[in-house]
C-alpha cells in the first residue's frame, strides 16, 4: 500500500506541472489560418452513375431488375430503389470470377433478345422477355445450376431483390404508406 501511494503522489504532481509552458508556441499569421470548408450531405451530391458495366449491360441489368422486381402502387420497385446502380458499384469491387458471371449473362440477354426479336433486351416486351428468361422458372436447387446463363439468372434475381428489399428507397416508401420495413425502427437494447 506504500508503494502504491508513492506512485499515486508522483503522478499527482506530473499532472499538475504545466508541461505545455516550456514549448514556444508558433507565430500566428494570417497565411496559416484554418481554410473553412463547404460541407454537403453525400445524398444531395452522390448520384449514381454507372460505372462498371457497359451501356447496353447496364439497360440490361435494369430492365431485368423491372422484370424481377416491377414498382406497384404502393411498393418500390428496382428501378426506384436503384438496384441496378447499387450493382453496378458493387460489381465494381467484386471478385473476377462474379464480374464475368454478369457480364457473360448480360451480353448473353442482349445477344438472345437480338437474335430472337432483332431488338434490344430493354425493348423487349413482357412476353419475349419471359421467353429468354424462360431458365428462370425451372425448379430451384440447392446446388448452383451448371449452365452459367441460368447460374447468372439466379444470381441476379437473388442480388436485385436483395438490394431493392435493402435499399432507402424503399424502406422509406414502407414507412409512408405505414408498414414497417424489416428492421427498420428496430434496436437491440443491452440486457441490464
Amino acid at each position: 500500500m506504500i508503494r502504491h501511494m508513492k506512485r499515486r503522489q508522483v503522478i499527482q504532481a506530473l499532472l499538475g506541472t504545466p508541461a505545455l509552458t516550456a514549448i514556444p508556441l508558433p507565430a500566428q499569421s494570417p497565411q496559416s489560418e484554418i481554410p473553412k470548408l463547404t460541407v454537403a450531405s453525400p445524398d444531395a451530391v452522390g448520384d449514381a452513375v454507372a460505372r462498371y458495366f457497359t451501356p447496353p449491360q447496364f439497360a440490361a441489368l435494369r430492365k431485368l431488375g423491372d422484370l424481377i422486381a416491377p414498382s406497384a402502387p404502393g411498393r418500390t420497385g428496382a428501378r426506384e430503389a436503384k438496384a441496378a446502380e447499387f450493382l453496378d458499384f458493387l460489381l465494381a469491387q467484386s471478385p473476377a470470377d462474379r464480374q464475368q458471371l454478369y457480364r457473360s449473362g448480360l451480353d448473353h440477354l442482349q445477344s438472345e433478345s437480338r437474335r430472337r426479336y432483332s431488338t434490344v433486351f430493354e425493348e423487349l416486351t413482357l412476353q419475349q422477355a419471359d421467353a429468354i428468361l424462360a431458365p428462370m422458372h425451372e425448379a430451384w436447387a440447392y446446388a448452383a445450376p451448371s449452365d452459367s446463363f441460368s447460374h447468372f439468372l439466379r444470381q441476379a434475381k437473388e442480388d436485385l431483390l436483395t438490394a431493392t428489399f435493402n435499399s432507402r428507397e424503399f424502406a422509406e416508401a414502407q414507412t409512408a404508406a405505414g408498414r414497417r420495413s424489416s428492421g427498420v425502427g428496430t434496436y437491440w437494447l443491452p440486457i441490464e
